[in-house]
């Protein structure tokens, strides 16, 4: 979740496949759902190719066949025992000429920190929620429902979010274990999001819905070579939602294409009254994000790239000056930036995160009313200690953290919040923008995929969410390259509210450059 700031083992800058690794063969399904998209499959729809049923009996195979058996990524935590019921339902609706909305028949998979409310549980890959069943649908289900879309099941997690305690792996749950990266089976998949990009990545879903604090849309997208949105904070609701931070969390979508991505985001914004975050969206969100997806997107944009992450991987840097070529062709003006934010953000937000992640954890525990497996923060802690799972690879320091601080009144967490709010966005990321009269800003997403270590935890070499998640501003990620077989993204971030043109300016470097192919679940030897 967090950016630690660790280096992992150099990579070879080449995209063929290396010759010391085996390839996983996937047996082909009479109906084809890799690297299809939302118009190929509602065209197949259209045209009777295919049912939603029969669809959706193509990705539950793939499913056992990749995630259960096979190279086993993990990355489906559990199925929907209903989406057979449900794809019917919507089969007849389709028959009868009745189309809910942009997503019909489309299957998505949830992160597992987000509820519904179904026979299926809500379990943050925690032990701990593994009988918890919330009393009814988180906003964003309810809208994904809404327009059509068939959740088929949830997707395996970093526990917690990532955000439980020291030396922790991305992709690990207690309750799911850990989640593999397809492009090499040995790598890490990021987090806290993993199973919902590894399951995308693997063509075991269309789309999936993910969140973030810092880094856990945009880490595992990148990673795992596929686009992810990370919206304004109170573009999407947080209803429902396991929380980590008031101020920072959101969720976002998760897909193989930006219009796959815009497609979904469209569906997903709205006013709730029930998160007072999104009041302020009132205005400033669209049902139709592909509105703004134009080829020449690029064209005329000041775009600011931030030099201070060069330097620490000059393979990434040799990628990043490719694509700062691609864009300068294409009519961008790039300006070289030296600073986004002002003063500790980076401390600020770690603190912020320890006071709201006990308020909201608290105030979660109580929406599962009186059968709630446990019923406040410090009930966790005591659980962990008892479980022979939980503490087996790392601790549980930030939980224990978070237990010891104040309520929202605390004068460190306002003050805290104030210098957080000014120093990311007043004098950060606004002031730079208005400064150099940017459109947006772009940084390299993060380095390959490092190695799966229980022992030791992540190695992270380079992250560059931060900026954008502490500010609660829209970041989107898409992949800009290979290196050593292991995708690469690039990000593009601006100020609140500017998904349209953070999308035109996605969209044309996708459409432009192409990076995105499909994983080999591959085997290191």
């Amino acid at each position: 979740m967090k950016n630690l700031k660790l280096f992992v083992l150099a990579f070879i800058l080449f995209s063929c496949q290396p010759a010391n690794r085996t390839e996983t063969t996937v047996e082909k399904s009479d109906i084809s759902v890799e690297e299809q998209d939302i118009a190929q499959i509602q065209n197949g729809y259209l045209n009777e190719s295919f049912t939603i049923r029969e669809l959706v009996q193509a990705y539950l195979n793939r499913i056992e066949a990749l995630d259960k058996k096979g190279p086993k990524l993990g990355s489906v935590i559990q199925i929907n025992p209903d989406v057979m019921q449900i794809a019917d339902e919507l089969d007849k609706e389709m028959k009868a000429g009745k189309k809910r909305g942009p997503l019909h028949g489309i299957p998505v998979l949830l992160k597992d920190n987000i509820d519904t409310y179904d026979k299926m549980t809500t379990t943050a890959g925690s032990k701990a929620l593994m009988h918890s069943h919330p009393l009814k649908d988180s906003f964003i289900a309810k809208k994904l429902k809404e327009a059509g879309a068939i959740i088929i099941g949830k997707a395996n997690l970093s526990e917690w979010a990532n955000f439980r305690g020291e030396l922790s792996t991305s992709g690990w749950s207690g309750a799911g274990g850990q989640t593999k990266n397809p492009y090499d089976l040995s790598r890490n998949p990021c987090g806290s999001s993993s199973g919902s990009a590894v399951a995308v990545s693997a063509n075991l879903t269309m789309l999936a819905i993910g969140t973030e604090t810092d880094g856990s849309i945009v880490c595992p997208s990148h990673i795992n070579g596929i686009v992810g949105i990370k919206p304004t904070v109170g573009l999407v609701s947080r209803s429902g939602v396991i929380p980590i931070s008031f101020t920072q969390d959101t969720p976002g979508p998760m897909a193989r294409s930006v219009r796959d991505a815009a497609i979904c985001l469209g569906a997903l914004v709205g006013v709730d009254s029930t998160d007072s975050k999104t009041l302020a969206s009132e205005g400033k969100y669209y049902t139709d994000y592909t509105q703004f997806l134009k080829e020449d997107g690029l064209k005329g944009k000041r775009i600011g790239f931030y030099s201070g992450y060069q330097g620490v991987n000059f393979k990434v840097d040799a990628l990043m000056n490719q694509a700062i070529d691609f864009l300068k062709s294409q009519g961008a003006e790039i300006i070289t930036i030296n600073e986004i934010s002002s003063g500790k953000v980076d401390d600020y937000s770690f603190e912020i995160m320890l006071y709201e992640y006990k308020d909201g954890l608290n105030k979660y525990f109580q929406s599962l009313g009186a059968n709630a497996p446990v019923k406040s923060l410090d009930d966790l802690i005591a659980f962990n200690k008892t479980d022979s799972i939980e503490l087996r690879y790392f601790n549980q320091k930030y939980l224990e953290m978070a237990q010891a601080k104040g309520d929202l009144n605390s004068p460190a967490y306002l003050e805290s919040l104030a210098k957080l709010l000014k120093g990311s966005r007043e004098d950060g990321i606004d002031k730079v923008m208005n400064a150099n009269k940017l459109d947006a800003i772009v940084v390299p997403t993060g380095s390959p995929a490092w190695k799966t270590d229980l022992t030791n935890g992540d190695s992270y070499q380079l992250g560059t969410s931060s900026p954008a998640a502490r500010a609660g501003y829209p970041n989107i990620t898409v992949p800009m390259g290979f290196i050593d077989a292991l995708p690469v993204g690039i990000s593009f971030f601006g100020r609140a509210w500017s998904e349209p043109v953070l999308l035109e300016i996605a969209y044309a470097y996708e459409t432009g450059t192409k990076h995105r192919k499909a994983p080999k679940f591959l085997t290191s030897e």
